[in-house]
């Protein structure tokens, strides 16, 4: 059994874990990174299941906490720990190319108050990549998320590319320092879409939860942001557009998956 367990709201990889080691690797030097320890498995879940008050340190907790075993959750198995009743709104994100490089679109699935209520597409780019388009996807979920809390709501994203989620929340603020230059890889590819993203995510990253989601496991969600990003490969529009209600959702997921 577990000394201790260890919830992050926000790092490298969000979940509930049970090495100490482990969970350092992901909060370290991690920017606005929030974790705690907790003594017991009903705790934590009780914890993660709750949006954490952002105006807390809760690293420092954890940091004081010593090594506790070698085993933590898998990702997979944290990717499928999603509460929409986490927070008001919950935005789920994808991006897909065929192939890659190729046709590419984006798609969004917005739930309020975990209910479905919103579906996007569009962005199409006829010589685009999967991680332009993954990039363009979180790039519109931060601009809906933006609105929500000017609303007074609470908002988190979910989205399957753990690529979109460090260009805009981690590797971000190293290149900024460095001029949006890499000394070693050159020119870093999509700059123009992660500077706008991570400036507006700087902005609210205090109010805001982003979380990495595994892809195609049958997270909702996660399949219907899918469908949308391919729906935006078939019909072509560059523009970023909201599906057309009703949203029939057995209709939704028989269309073309990514």
């Amino acid at each position: 059994m577990a000394k201790k367990y260890y919830v992050v709201w926000a790092g490298r990889e969000t979940g509930i874990f049970t090495s100490w080691d482990y969970t350092k690797k992901l909060v370290d030097k991690f920017p606005q990174a929030k974790y705690k320890s907790f003594p017991s498995e009903a705790e934590a879940k009780a914890a993660f299941a709750k949006a954490p008050s952002y105006g807390t340190n809760y690293g420092n907790s954890a940091k004081k906490t010593t090594s506790g075993p070698a085993k933590a959750k898998t990702a997979a198995k944290a990717s499928l720990d999603i509460d929409l009743n986490r927070c008001d709104v919950s935005i789920f994100t994808d991006g897909g190319c065929e192939p890659n490089p190729g046709k590419a679109g984006s798609g969004v699935a917005v739930y309020l108050n975990a209910k479905l209520t919103e579906l996007y597409y569009g962005l199409y780019n006829a010589n685009g990549t999967n991680n332009s388009a993954e990039l363009n996807a979180l790039h519109q979920a931060l601009l809906l998320a933006e609105k929500a809390l000017k609303q007074g709501l609470t908002v988190q994203i979910l989205s399957d590319s753990q690529y979109s989620i460090n260009c805009i929340t981690n590797w971000a603020y190293g290149w900024k320092t460095k001029g949006w230059k890499r000394k070693v890889a050159g020119d870093i590819k999509n700059l123009d879409i992660i500077q706008q993203s991570h400036e507006l995510y700087d902005s609210l990253k205090d109010r805001l939860s982003i979380q990495h989601v595994a892809a195609h496991v049958g997270i909702e969600g996660n399949e219907l942001a899918d469908r949308m990003s391919i729906y935006a490969i078939d019909q072509k529009d560059a523009a970023f557009c909201r599906y057309p209600e009703p949203i029939v959702l057995s209709e939704i997921l028989s269309l073309r998956a990514g």
